[in-house]
């Protein structure tokens, strides 16, 4: 297949989790043969921290604005056979009108970022990234999140077939390496500063920093504001490419996932960073939502953290105990969270949709979770 892609970011991994499932997806889609075109536009603060420049298969196209690219972006379309436009694209609603106009291909939207879509909708606030008819015309709409999300992009923006598409990670960039130095922490954390976490990471990751003066605790990650209550035992690393994480998890002898408030609400809607972590043989303690059980078996292959008390038991735990839940958690990811795995969910969604599309002239049922 030829699949056109109008997105936020794929060559910049900078305070942004879009760039590195994208790799991975459009990895693994080359891999069985299909052909990705990725337009992004070309904005000042992903240019400075740009740490990819091609699509391997395919292409990346750089734009400047929406006029000086709509008839290179209709001229791919003509041929393409999937035809998508994402969450946050910054021209999302145009790049949308466009690719409704692409007759022969299945045309989705992908939402990855559907619990920030649903508390703007909620809020009363407009959403960039979908126009006002909201999502009904197109042939399927992808979401990064499960469960009552998937209803809910149905009922309200008229969504007719729905799956998810989750997370995932790409075992060829992330897996076990050696540790370094200036990375090895008995507990790490990486990810973006956000507000909204930033109660959960007191509890879960600064309180626990200060009853265990004697441990290292490290946080890699942009946007951390001066003002954060560092610890003299936590550690910063202000920004680490998607190359660095490998090293970065596998020289933590646990790792901490927070998820975003609107994530964890919603549930359902696993973070990148859990694969990521699973893939390098790193156990993971995380904070709790609903169907985090369906993606990792909880004290199996992770472990669950509510308060600090939680994160002091686990660091107590023994190096055996440890590699156990690493090793088990990092066979669930491997058997089941692939980026190879999602390439193939994602094509018998798009076989769903053309098989309905040609037979009821474009309608077609929701897909549950």
């Amino acid at each position: 297949m030829k699949i056109v892609i109008f997105g936020l970011t794929i060559s910049s991994s900078w305070g942004n989790g879009h760039a590195t499932l994208w790799r991975g997806l459009c990895r693994a889609l080359a891999k069985r043969g299909h052909k990705v075109v990725f337009f992004e536009k070309d904005v000042p603060y992903y240019a400075a921290t740009r740490d990819l420049f091609e699509i391997p298969g395919g292409d990346l196209i750089l734009y400047e604005d929406w006029v000086s690219i709509r008839h290179r972006a209709d001229a791919e379309l003509k041929d393409a056979d999937m035809a998508m436009v994402t969450s946050y694209c910054p021209d999302g609603i145009a790049a949308g009108d466009l690719l409704l106009t692409a007759l022969r291909a299945t045309r989705v939207f992908y939402d990855l970022d559907t619990p920030v879509t649903f508390s703007r909708l909620d809020a009363g606030e407009p959403i960039s990234y979908i126009g006002p008819r909201g999502l009904g015309d197109f042939d399927l709409v992808l979401s990064y999140t499960g469960g009552q999300a998937i209803r809910r992009l149905q009922t309200e923006l008229g969504a007719r077939r729905v799956a998810p598409l989750y997370g995932h990670v790409d075992p060829d960039v992330h897996r076990p390496v050696p540790s370094i130095q200036h990375y090895v922490s008995d507990l790490s954390y990486l990810g973006t500063y956000a507000a909204d976490r930033q109660e959960a990471l007191q509890r879960l990751f600064i309180d626990p920093a200060a009853h265990h003066s004697d441990r290292r605790f490290l946080i890699g990650g942009a946007q951390y504001p001066e003002d954060f209550p560092w610890q003299p035992n936590i550690h910063y690393v202000r920004h680490l490419p998607p190359s660095e994480h490998p090293a970065f998890f596998s020289s933590s002898r646990l790792t901490l996932n927070i998820t975003r408030q609107a994530m964890a609400e919603m549930g359902w809607c696993p973070s990148g960073r859990l694969f990521e972590a699973a893939a390098c043989g790193t156990p993971i303690l995380s904070d709790n939502w609903e169907g985090l059980d369906s993606f990792f078996e909880p004290g199996r292959e992770i472990l669950i953290a509510g308060d600090t008390e939680d994160i002091v038991t686990a660091l107590d735990l023994t190096d055996a105990e440890l590699k156990r839940i690493a090793k088990a958690g990092r066979e669930r990811a491997l058997e089941m969270h692939t980026s190879e795995h999602r390439a193939k969910e994602l094509e018998i969604l798009l076989e769903g949709s053309t098989s309905l599309s040609s037979s009821t002239g474009g309608s077609a049922a929701m897909m549950e979770a």
